[in-house]
């Protein structure tokens, strides 16, 4: 295989990132206990890429592999998720009934984060008809030059155990596991800078 190609995503060609990335997650535990349904989940979940990790585009921190085979959206250190979108999102898309825990696990999400600044991946994916083929790797090891040339953590949650293995082998700890009610485990994970 070539080496793959890996280019900043502009503002303005956002929607094939957000594409690429509401494919890769239609399997995701935690997305699809957000948005069971398969047609709730292709409507809303775009909306939610961009309020939990649409900075990534403004602060040129957004990457994709190949022409959009894979994207990484990082949040530069003290740069959040859009709290107030991502909130109001959740409460007009998500059945009232499930609100209460939703809410409580996005809390816990928030809660776990290191207190020191830090690189956050909210979001990585790769096209499921390429995945296993280095797309995910070559995407994290740019990021994570990044950090390490500026000597700060990487921090992010896994939303699948079977993609541990990968953040192991680019350095990730797993730092526990996040479960509130019904939610599939997530799994916090942080880097050292090397």
């Amino acid at each position: 295989m070539t080496t793959p190609t890996i280019k900043t995503v502009t503002p303005s060609s956002a929607d094939q990132a957000v594409g690429t990335v509401v494919l890769a997650f239609s399997a995701d535990p935690i997305a699809r206990w957000f948005y069971p349904d398969p047609h709730q989940y292709l409507l809303h979940l775009p909306s939610f890429v961009r309020a939990f990790a649409g900075k990534a585009f403004e602060h040129n921190s957004a990457y994709c592999v190949d022409g959009y085979l894979g994207a990484a959206l990082w949040l530069p250190p003290n740069i959040h998720p859009d709290e107030n979108v991502l909130a109001a999102l959740l409460q007009r898309t998500i059945p009232e009934e499930n609100q209460q825990e939703i809410f409580a696990f996005t809390e816990r999400m928030n809660s776990s984060h290191p207190s020191e600044p830090h690189w956050y991946l909210p979001m990585i994916g790769v096209d499921p008809a390429k995945q296993g083929n280095g797309y995910g790797s070559a995407l994290m090891k740019h990021a994570l030059a990044r950090c390490d040339g500026e000597g700060k953590l990487a921090y992010l949650e896994s939303s699948s155990p079977r993609s541990i293995p990968l953040y192991r082998r680019h350095g990730f700890e797993l730092l526990g596991t996040i479960q509130v009610g019904s939610s599939p485990p997530l799994f916090p994970m942080m880097r050292k800078p090397r």
